[in-house]
């Protein structure tokens, strides 16, 4: 009788593990599908609406990162002044999230802007050319916040796009493993 009740409760102990891991899977794509939804509508709002006003605390948090090749973008404040370049410096903004996915704190975004360079985009006057900028950008959520964006893109199209430079492109080759 001691072996059965014994049995019982290791039984009873495993299932209550399992649904509790169901639980918190269930808890964990929940609050990712809820990061997604808040980050597609945040960006769809300051490009299309440009508002800035969407770059605060309620989206972001305190000490937010921008991570950039001259080095990191620190604070609501100067990620505003940052991302705000784009709408200063395009016009005729074409915006598209191609694909949006993410894993526990992580998301990743596919993305294509397009804009006519009538402004100062970081210290390139306008041109009056056309961007068309395809990127991927890591984001780190934190409590329903963005914590850390991470943008990866081909400089040198950018500058080849706006000033029509003829500097060398480089282009990652990817090999096959055979």
């Amino acid at each position: 009788m001691k072996k059965i009740l014994l049995l019982a409760l290791v039984i009873s102990m495993t299932n209550c593990k399992i649904e509790s891991k169901k639980d918190n899977i269930v808890d964990a794509n929940y609050q990712v599908e809820k990061d997604i939804e808040m980050y597609i509508n945040l960006w769809d709002a300051f490009i299309y609406n440009r508002d800035t006003s969407v770059i605060n605390s309620q989206y972001f948090t305190e000490d937010c990162i921008v991570v950039t090749a001259q080095g990191d973008i620190v604070g609501i404040e100067a990620v505003k002044e940052y991302y705000a370049n784009y709408l200063n410096a395009f016009t005729e903004i074409e915006w598209e999230i191609k694909e949006t996915f993410g894993q526990g704190n992580k998301l990743i975004k596919h993305y294509n802007f397009k804009g006519k360079h009538t402004g100062d985009f970081f210290g390139i006057p306008a041109s009056g050319n056309y961007l068309d900028l395809s990127a991927t950008t890591i984001v780190t959520m934190r409590d329903g916040r963005i914590a850390k964006e991470h943008d990866f893109y081909n400089m040198q199209a950018i500058l080849d796009q706006l000033m029509k430079s003829k500097g060398d492109i480089v282009i990652d080759e990817q090999k096959s493993i055979n």
